[in-house]
């Protein structure tokens, strides 16, 4: 870690471009437009979903659907917003029917997702179900056995602390499964805090790097 914000941003906008014409799998072909990600692109907290829905894949944006306002809802609530976290999927392009990523298109986007994690150094990184959850922990129990236990990795070069929990889709459909989103919800704070350096003086001099804001992402919405 500590390559100057301002570096890391420029090289994610490339990735960023070089997304929107990706052509590694043939999902391409059937997509409106690839879905990068967004948020603030030096945030501590980083979300990784499945793959984009049919709203997402309209607007270009993740989680912009019904499971994207029950996200916002759940972040809302421990004092945390979009603009604090960023918020990516293993997939960039919407499957057909919203079905199941196959191993092969997983493939193709692994590297996209990397270099992501690589340039946006995350501290904590919440997998939101099956998915990406098996790819970042590589493993391969499944969200039920794992949700709620932090995990010590290393993704990207990085030491990174994944903290796995079911989709926010699977609380629209059932008000225990949302008290559990909830109650796995309540623990980032905690988690944040404790992955998060110790704050060392800064020289009056040379001072520190602005934090990389959402605002300063028009790109990724």
């Amino acid at each position: 870690m500590g390559r100057p914000a301002a570096e890391r941003r420029e090289e994610l906008i490339e990735l960023y471009r070089e997304v929107q014409n990706c052509r590694r799998c043939p999902l391409y072909a059937t997509r409106t437009q690839a879905v990068f990600g967004s948020g603030n692109a030096d945030a501590d907290l980083m979300f990784v979903g499945e793959a984009p829905g049919f709203h997402e894949d309209q607007q270009g944006k993740p989680f912009v659907g019904a499971a994207g306002k029950l996200l916002d809802t759940l972040l809302e609530e421990i004092g945390l917003a979009r603009e604090d976290v960023f918020i990516a999927n293993v997939l960039k392009s919407r499957p057909p029917g919203n079905r199941d990523p196959q191993p092969e298109e997983i493939e193709a986007c692994k590297p996209y997702l990397t270099r992501q994690i690589e340039l946006i150094e995350p501290r904590v990184i919440c997998t939101l179900g099956n998915f990406s959850t098996k790819l970042l922990t590589r493993r391969q129990d499944g969200i039920t056995r794992v949700h709620g236990q932090p995990q010590d990795h290393v993704v990207a070069g990085l030491p990174v602390r994944i903290y796995p929990i079911y989709h926010p889709a699977a609380g629209l459909r059932s008000t225990a499964m949302l008290e559990t989103l909830r109650e796995d919800f309540k623990r980032l704070p905690e988690l944040l805090e404790a992955a998060r350096p110790r704050e060392e003086p800064e020289d009056e001099e040379e001072g520190s790097p602005e934090p990389v804001a959402a605002s300063q992402l028009g790109l990724f919405g």
